[in-house]
Parts: C-alpha cells; structure tokens; sequence
C-alpha cells in the first residue's frame, strides 16, 4: 500500500479543503447573533427573519444529493471552485444587502453554492487519501474544521459585532474562497473524466427537491408552531414526492441514489447512527444554549465561551478516534465511545447548573467521536470512488434531517413538560414568562432539558448496541475487510 500513501501536497490540500469548510461553518453561527442588529436596520419583519435564518439551510438540504451525484459526472474540483466563487460573490451581496429580500436571496445562493462545496470536499479528500489509514485521519481533521466553526462562531461574532457592521459577519469566507480559487487548482487532483459517463436524470433531480424542500419546511415548522394544519399538509406532500423518488431510483440503471447501498448492513447502520447522533444532540444543543442564556442568565457571548470546552471536547475527540481505529475494532470503539455519550446525557437529566450542563455536553461530543468519523468512513467507502461524491451526500442529508427532526420532536417534548410544570400565566415559552413567574418557569424548562436527556440516553445506548453487534465483523483501519455477508459489492458503472 506504500504507492497509495499520499503526501506533503495532499496534505496542504486538505488544509486548504478544511480552510473554507472551517469559514462557512463560522459564519452560520454568527448570523444567529448578528440577526436582532440586521433585523432593526434592514426593518425585516418576523417573517423575513426567520426566511433569513431558514433559507440557507432549507436550499442547502435540498441540493445535497443533486450535487453530490453532479460532481460525480462534472467533475468535483469543477463544482468545487464554481460553488466556491459564488459562495464568495453571495457573501459579498449579504454583507451590502440594502433590504431584507435581497439578504434573504442571498442566503438563497449560498445555500445551493453551499451544497456544491459540502460533498464534494469530502469526496476530494477520499480520493486524495486512498490508504485507510491517512483517510480516517483526513476525514476527522475535515471534521474537526466543521466542529471548530461551532466554537470560535459565537466569539468572533461577539468581537466583530462589537467593532464593525453587521454585514461584517458574512465577510468572514471570503478570504477562505479566494485562497481556495488561488492555490486549489495546484493542490488539488484533477477531473478525471468517466470512461462511461452517466446521465444526470433531471427528474429525480426534480422529485429529490420536491421531496425534500417541503419535509424539511414542514419539520420545521411543526417544530416552531406545533400541528398546524398548513405544516402538516407539506410534510405529506413532501413525503409523497419521496416515496415517487424512491420508485424512480429502483427503475433506472444509473439512479440519482443507489438504493442497494442500504441492503449493506453496515452502510445502513454507520448512516443511522450518525443520523441518531445528528438529532439528539441537536435538539439537546438547542436547548442548552436557551438555558445558559435564559435561566443561567449569561449573556450571548458569555454562552458562547462556556461553551467551548464541549466543543473542544468534542474536536479533541475527533482527532483521537482515527489512532485508536488502527488498533481497535469499530464495533467495540464505536460503541464505548456512545456509552461515554450515554454518561454526559445521563449527567444532564439532573443538571441543575451551568458548569454541569456544560460537563455533560463535554461527555456526549467526547463519546460522539470515534461515531462521527468511522461512520463517515464507512459510509463513503462503501462505494467505488467515482461515486463518493453521491454517497458523501448521503450521509450530509442525514445530518440535516436528523438536526431537523431532533428539534421538531425533542424540542416538542420539552416544550410540552414546560407547559405541564409552568404556572399559569407564564406564557408558552421561557422567554416570554413574567418576572414574577421566572423561578417556576426556569424549573419546569429544566425539567424540560431533563426529560429530553433521558430519551437521548436511551436511544444513544441502543444505537451502541446495534453499532457492536452489525459492525462486529469489520477490522481495525488499515487491515483486510472481509466481505459483509449477504451482500455483493456495488459495480463502479451503478450510477
């Protein structure tokens, strides 16, 4: 395997991958805090805020699997740099945006140019590091640059809102796309073209997005509203354009989604458990930061850097888990990794302080690790390379639908307990709970956090067990795999 190891160039084009992926997760966490300035001098109403916030990652979600089988065909440095120059030419317009509809199709933009980078970076950096090894530590440094926006965020939102415009916040990628376009093209490999290319079907490019768009608006807004009929009523429409996708794809011979992955035991259950470890902690995350800023009191950037231990945590976390996998089975790593997550959460369901909610948190992205980045492995090595682009989006869709669907149910559920423990009179959510109801409402939204972390424990120490029993068979990183019984190997022409 000597002549698969990669080197000192491929390691600066991962640098130079990591950079931009690193940005764009910085500035979706600073939008939050740069929203109530936006809000007052661009006048957006209720409405547009929320299409501001919510647009990125609705188009974002929705164009996942169209891109992700796009760079496939085009080419994936082609689609790189494409979604890299628009996504750089957005953020500009975001930055000057002298109305709330020009921000709002803005954000539009960089959803979709968005989705062409998130894939096809991760496809690039399998390509680039064919030796197992290199690639789960490839892939978890690609992590860490996507958890590290999650922390530095809320502080460099802090310190650029305190000295510049709001429109400074969306100026942060820009200098990460321009290095991406000025030193990619001699860092990166280039397109090989298909010996037999296959065609994009626009249609299931039509049904995914009307399958998607609509699910994921539908789950969001039964998140935020409850079961309103409008909410309810797009999410069937979606789900039904979904079922018509899943049909098409089972009747072409180079289907947008290559369904026969999912008959993999082991495709099936990394992309579960990493769907499950997306949504619980997701809408547990939520939550967290509402109680360090409304029941511990803390201000937004205060919450923000007491939340950085968590999430270096959770880095560090991420970076020990590719040297383990070389000496250790991903069953038993996997799984003693969500038990450590079972313990934070376990810690949380009597968390009655910030120091505690935060240790609990550390706990839980600490145990998440070596899930995150062996899932990711095997999910995008489950295919031939030519097609990593579309199983890279796979498992970034589950992302999104777990987030999505952990806030809807979870944040449900705690709302619901704050309902049932509030008194009367102190409104239907914390924020809007009178100064002389506070103490009682603070209590019944912990209850709330409470509740929510005993449904995540059990659900994440479930998805251990199944994580040790149907990964059991597969080596430690960089040794022989031996095939997955009842399965046959995908051929490279699928698709």
């Amino acid at each position: 395997m000597k002549d698969q190891r990669a080197g000192r160039k491929q390691w600066v084009g991962l640098a130079v991958l990591a950079l931009p992926s690193l940005l764009v997760s910085i500035d979706l966490f600073v939008l939050l805090l740069a929203i109530p300035r936006l809000s007052g001098d661009l006048h957006a109403s209720s409405t547009e805020q929320l299409w501001i916030i919510d647009v990125y990652g609705f188009l974002l979600s929705g164009f996942l699997i169209t891109m992700g089988a796009f760079g496939d065909r085009l080419g994936r440095r082609r689609l790189l740099f494409g979604g890299a120059a628009v996504f750089g030419v957005a953020s500009v317009v975001a930055a000057y945006a002298p109305d709330a509809t020009t921000l709002i199709a803005a954000r539009a933009v960089l959803g979709i140019a968005g989705a062409a980078m998130g894939p096809t970076t991760l496809a690039l950096i399998t390509g680039m590091f064919r030796d197992p090894r290199q690639r789960a530590t490839a892939i978890g440094v690609w992590i860490m640059s996507l958890m590290g926006g999650s922390a530095i965020g809320p502080v460099v939102g802090g310190v650029l809102l305190a000295h510049f415009w709001w429109g400074s916040v969306f100026l942060l990628a820009v200098p990460a796309m321009l290095l991406l376009l000025t030193i990619g093209p001699a860092l990166l490999p280039k397109d090989q073209p298909e010996r037999h290319p296959a065609p994009l079907d626009l249609t299931s490019v039509a049904l995914s997005l009307a399958a998607i768009l609509p699910t994921v608006y539908g789950i969001k807004e039964l998140a935020r509203h409850g079961a309103q009929p409008t909410p309810l009523a797009v999410l069937i429409v979606g789900l039904a354009f979904a079922a018509a996708f899943v049909r098409r794809q089972q009747t072409l011979p180079h289907p947008l989604v290559d369904l026969r992955l999912f008959k993999q035991r082991t495709f099936r259950t990394a992309l579960g458990g990493m769907f499950v470890n997306t949504m619980l902690p997701g809408a547990t995350m939520v939550l967290i930061t509402q109680y360090l800023q409304l029941v511990a009191g803390y201000e937004p950037l205060r919450a923000g850097l007491a939340l950085l231990p968590a999430v270096a945590a959770g880095i560090a976390s991420t970076q020990l888990a590719p040297p383990l996998a070389r000496r250790f089975r991903p069953a038993p790593l996997i799984a003693g990794g969500l038990a450590i997550s079972v313990v934070g959460l376990a810690l949380l369901t009597t968390a009655d302080s910030a120091t505690t909610v935060v240790a609990g948190m550390a706990l839980f992205n600490v145990g998440a690790g070596p899930l995150i980045t062996q899932g990711t492995g095997i999910v995008v090595g489950a295919v031939p390379p030519e097609k990593a682009g579309g199983a890279a989006s796979l498992s970034q869709t589950a992302n999104e639908f777990g987030f999505a669907l952990g806030v809807a149910v979870l944040g449900s559920v705690a709302a619901a307990v704050y309902r049932h423990g509030a008194p009367a009179g102190a409104g239907d959510s914390l924020a809007a709970a009178p100064a002389a109801l506070l103490d009682q409402a603070r209590a019944a939204f912990t209850d709330g956090l409470h509740v929510v972390a005993a449904i995540s424990a059990v659900v994440i120490a479930a998805t251990a067990v199944v994580c040790l029993r149907v990964l059991r068979h597969l080596p430690p990183v960089g040794q022989e795999r031996a095939d997955e019984p009842g399965t046959q190997p995908l051929e490279p022409a699928a698709g």
